[in-house]
C-alpha cells in the first residue's frame, strides 16, 4: 500500500513538471525589438498582448503599457481584465505585441 502512494506522488511531481515552461533567453537582437514595441506601445496607447513568465508558466495578457524602464529592466502595464498596475521586470518579457 505504501508503494502505491510513493508511485503516486512520483506520478503527480512528473505531471507537474511538464506543465511547466521551459525558460528560454532572449537574444540581444529579440530583447531590443521587444523594447522598441514596448516603448511604440506607451508613447501611442496602443493595446498589446504580453507574453511571459509567471510561475514557470507562460502567460499571455491583453493590455495597456504605462511606464518602461529600460536602464532598470522593468515596466508597468495595466492588464484588460481587473485594470491593475503590473510591475514586471523585461526580461520576464518572451513577447509583446499589438492586438
Amino acid at each position: 500500500m505504501a508503494s502505491i502512494r510513493h508511485y503516486a506522488r512520483a506520478i503527480h511531481r512528473i505531471a507537474g513538471s511538464h506543465k511547466q515552461a521551459i525558460r528560454s533567453t532572449s537574444t540581444e537582437e529579440q530583447m531590443e525589438q521587444i523594447n522598441f514595441t514596448l516603448i511604440e506601445a506607451l508613447h501611442t496607447n496602443k493595446q498589446v498582448y504580453l507574453t511571459y513568465y509567471k510561475k514557470g508558466q507562460c502567460v499571455t495578457e491583453k493590455g495597456f503599457i504605462q511606464f518602461v524602464d529600460s536602464l532598470g529592466n522593468l515596466f508597468v502595464f495595466i492588464d484588460e481584465v481587473f485594470e491593475l498596475k503590473n510591475k514586471m521586470k523585461l526580461c520576464e518579457l518572451i513577447g509583446v505585441r499589438f492586438t
